[in-house]
């Protein structure tokens, strides 16, 4: 992609929204943080504001390879694997990890959604799109944001709005 791609989150509709410039070019069901929007540490909410990819973990991982701390744990996500870990929030496929941009809103002290381990990243198939179910990240189908990895850098602009 020529010009600048940039990511627009809306939380009232759980999409997300891939633009080229000024330009929408593609439409995504997501999921956000049950808890509803929020920047505190510990509050399980989905950080709002200006943020961007500070990192991209998982590149060349199989689809619905399982991430533990940001590593991929070796294990392929399936029905037999989810009913031996029931209670497990599934970090699938790979990670966009944000940072925020506005000091004392969503960057530093309590309100870092870096510190806070905010990522876009993939859930199992049976995991619902369009409602808001996650911890705090934004939650996507797998495929989908193997796409969406391929077409952004680290450094591009994401923008959670209410």
């Amino acid at each position: 992609m020529t010009e600048t791609v940039s990511l627009e989150v809306c939380l009232a509709s759980q999409t997300m929204t891939v633009q080229q410039g000024n330009t929408p070019i593609r439409q995504f069901s997501i999921s956000t943080a049950a808890n509803g929007a929020g920047e505190k540490n510990g509050s399980f909410c989905t950080p709002r504001g200006k943020h961007y990819i500070r990192a991209k973990i998982g590149a060349g991982q199989p689809a619905q390879t399982v991430f533990a701390g940001r590593r991929p744990t070796g294990e392929i996500y399936n029905p037999s694997l989810a009913q031996q870990y029931p209670n497990r929030d599934w970090i699938l496929s790979r990670i966009l990890w944000l940072c925020g941009c506005e000091p004392g809103f969503n960057r530093l002290s309590s309100v870092d959604s870096m510190r806070r381990y905010i990522y876009i990243h993939g859930t199992p198939d049976t995991e619902p799109m369009g409602v808001p179910a996650s911890h705090g990240c934004i939650r996507m189908r797998n495929d989908e944001l193997i796409w969406l990895f391929d077409q952004v850098d680290a450094g591009t602009p994401v923008f959670i709005k209410e």
